[in-house]
């Protein structure tokens, strides 16, 4: 997130509950060995999931309590989740702060209509978005009291399955700093406005208009998305989206709580529930363990192999174990960002090789000792047609570093084959507590080693190595933003090989078959401004690998770009910040 070179660090102080999961005791013969107690499904989702229905008193002041705590709480320990029942809500200004959530409860957003905003804006960093991570708006219908919606954020801030009566404003209050974003399966009625928002992904949705471009604007499915026209203005836009799958989401269903589970669409353009309710399925809360912060790895690993599902309520989790997702279909979704937290080196989860899970709306903070990898989807060197029923990664983040000194020398690590990632950051923290370039060490951001993954919306910044080491045949991505590492010591830190840098998105020289589309590199290397990047990405000049939209930045002149991709491109120029693109490779 380019921003001024002097970065401020906010901390914040407000405390998760933590409660542990009650038992659920079976009777047993006297003359029986003991068994261990079933876990419960269902159960009440906690204190820091906050429900209001139309009739609630007080709900302004609700939200401003909570917003006024998590404004500045960039790295604090607060985590919050709002869920708006069904219905209509008269004068509300939802001001959105760092880990919070905000939610219809309907099937579709327009279920559940706010008569008044949902706002992210810059007040708390000097007008400056490009710090506004971590929150997230789903599911609701806004009719904004000015007719435009302000949304201004940077990574890991989806705005999902949103209908905005009006227009929406990407930029904060004043037009400074902003680096965002994503929005997918929404509805903007009036014109999308990014203004200075330096990068965009909209995937599968409706825009009555796009005002501008900075950097890199990028459409897949989007109708009324601006024609194709990078580099001027930098607008990539592809008609459809390859495959896609929205994220899973709490709704009720008379007084029922259930977890909706959409299909899985191809070549899809628009949103999924614009004829009303979705197409898919759904699961009711007792099939899901309704985790509590305070449990025990062991404990969510008893309740995945009783069968359940996992819903992660708002809060911090410390594992001491990985989370073992084993069973075909599971889904595992968060609430509030709800974070886990995997202590001594261990992985924080693993998927098998098995059909259909859906892993969404969490983050994973890597832990003091080094972990060799946060997340692994499938076994090393699987082979196994996942088409029909891929594992899709939504809204999961990963953040090394800012908290507290963490370490990992890989995030993301994906060997199942048709794995669908669809909106990530994964971040290496440039500013925060526990920052240096040997304390929140991380080589690699995302590693795919499995055949046919498609990335939609892919964030990768400020790794030690390659940002995207991509190993995997036939892989896609619509969407990357990066930004190389800034604190550098010297050239000869990150040297490899013969090469000036590692590249920030790099398909192996083995690959014959892969595609993107817009992405960026941005590098700002403030600690040592003589470094030289070779390029921003590496790949195999055959016919089968294609790149589409490139560019690559120097931020101010910190260091500079010696081309784009492998050898061609131009260089980035002395101290202006503008792009060297490269429309087509090869």
């Amino acid at each position: 997130m380019p921003a001024s070179p002097t970065r401020r660090t906010v901390l914040g102080a407000v405390a998760a509950a933590a409660s542990a999961p009650s038992l659920l005791a079976l009777s047993s013969p006297a003359s029986a060995q003991p068994r261990a107690a079933a876990l419960p499904g269902g159960g009440d989702l906690g204190p820091n999931v906050i429900v209001f229905d139309p009739s609630t008193a007080g709900i302004q002041a609700q939200l401003d309590a909570i917003f006024q705590q998590q404004q500045s709480a960039q790295f604090g320990t607060g985590r919050y989740q709002f869920l708006f029942k069904p219905g209509t809500y008269n004068s509300i200004n939802a001001q959105i702060g760092f880990y919070t959530s905000i939610s219809g409860l309907g099937l579709s957003p327009d279920d559940t209509t706010i008569n008044g905003d949902v706002t992210v804006d810059a007040g708390w960093f000097n007008g400056n978005a490009t710090q506004n991570f971590w929150r997230s708006a789903e599911n609701l219908a806004l009719n904004p009291v000015s007719g435009t919606d302000r949304w201004a954020v940077a990574q890991a801030a989806p705005f999902r399955r949103m209908h905005v009566k009006g227009g929406l404003n990407l930029s904060p209050t004043g037009y400074g700093w902003a680096s965002g974003g994503y929005i997918a399966d929404s509805k903007i009625d009036g014109t999308v406005g990014p203004y200075s928002q330096q990068q965009w992904y909209t995937r599968d949705s409706s825009v009555g208009g796009w005002l501008n471009a900075v950097w890199n604007m990028v459409f897949s499915g989007v109708q009324g998305a601006p024609a194709q026209s990078f580099p001027t203005p930098p607008y990539t836009t592809l008609a459809t989206t390859p495959f896609s799958r929205e994220k899973p989401f709490l709704y009720l269903n008379g007084t029922e709580y259930r977890v909706f589970l959409p299909e899985l669409r191809t070549n899809a353009s628009g949103v999924t529930w614009g004829s009303g309710t979705p197409r898919g399925t759904s699961l009711a809360l007792t099939q899901f363990y309704v985790a509590k912060p305070g449990v025990t790895a062991d404990t969510l690993n008893a309740a995945l192999t009783q069968g359940l599902h996992l819903l992660l309520t708002p809060g911090i989790y410390h594992l001491d174990q990985p989370i073992l997702v084993q069973r075909a279909n599971t889904v595992v979704l968060g609430l509030g960002f709800a974070t886990l937290v995997p202590d001594n080196g261990v992985t924080a989860m693993k998927v098998s090789d098995v059909d259909g899970v859906r892993l969404a709306g969490f983050l994973i903070d890597a832990g003091t000792v080094n972990s060799t990898t946060l997340l692994e989807v499938g076994p090393l060197g699987t082979s196994t047609d996942h088409s029909a029923n891929p594992t899709t990664v939504q809204d999961v983040f990963v953040r090394i570093g800012g908290a507290g000194a963490g370490k990992a020398t890989t995030s993301m690590v994906i060997n199942n084959r048709h794995t669908i990632i669809d909106h990530t950051w994964l971040w290496r923290a440039d500013h925060g507590t526990g920052v240096g370039w040997d304390t929140n060490r991380a080589d690699y951001g995302l590693v795919v080693n499995g055949a046919d993954v498609l990335v939609t919306g892919l964030f990768v910044e400020h790794f030690n190595k390659y940002d995207v080491q991509w190993n995997g045949q036939r892989g896609r991505t619509i969407f990357f933003q990066n930004e190389k590492a800034y604190d550098a010591p010297n050239q000869a830190a990150i040297q490899n090989g013969s090469t000036l840098g590692y590249a920030a998105y790099k398909v192996a020289d083995t690959v014959t078959t892969h595609e993107a589309w817009g992405l960026g590199s941005y590098c700002y290397y403030n600690v040592d401004p003589t470094i030289h990047q070779g390029q921003g990405f590496a790949a195999p000049a055959v016919a089968g690998v294609k790149f589409h939209d490139l560019l690559v930045i120097s931020l101010g002149g910190m260091g500079q770009y010696d081309h784009v991709i492998n050898a061609i491109g131009s260089p980035t120029s002395g101290t202006s910040t503008t792009p060297s693109t490269v429309v087509s490779f090869p």
